[in-house]
This record gives structure tokens, C-alpha cells and sequence, in this order.
């Protein structure tokens, strides 16, 4: 399972989230600027404040890093 937190106006989030629907893959996206929740499970997840954050099967990646997205994804 795939879920990305994210901001409306995060052009990083933008590119992550184009990444994996490009490569077929479906995620739950939890905008955190309208989910007080899902921005509290974000922290406690990552410590991070900033998006995006990626959470693939429970494997947190801060930002939009393509190589540990392609790493996780099995994507060549």
C-alpha cells in the first residue's frame, strides 16, 4: 500500500504523485493542509513537518527521492 502526504501547493508532491501514476501504481493521497490527522500521522511516522512524504508498505522516504521510489516499487 502506497500513501502520500501531501500540500496542494507542494510542486514536489505534484511530481511524486505524476511519478506513480506513470508507472501504473495506485496510492491514497491525505493532503495534510485539510487532514489535522493525517498531518499528526505523518509526523509521528516521519518526524518530518514537510511533504511529501511517501509511505510504501510501512518504508518512509522524506521528499520525492525517484531512485528509493524506484528501489521499493521494483521499478527498472
Amino acid at each position: 500500500m502506497i500513501k502520500i502526504y501531501t500540500t496542494t501547493y507542494c510542486p514536489f508532491c505534484r511530481m511524486a504523485k505524476e511519478f506513480l501514476k506513470d508507472h501504473g501504481f495506485e496510492f491514497e493521497e491525505i493532503n495534510v493542509e485539510e487532514n489535522e490527522e493525517g498531518f499528526k500521522e505523518m509526523v509521528e511516522k516521519s518526524g518530518q513537518f514537510g511533504v511529501p512524504v511517501i509511505d510504501i508498505d510501512g518504508n518512509i522516504i522524506i521528499g520525492f527521492d525517484r531512485k528509493k521510489i524506484k528501489e521499493l516499487l521494483n521499478i527498472k
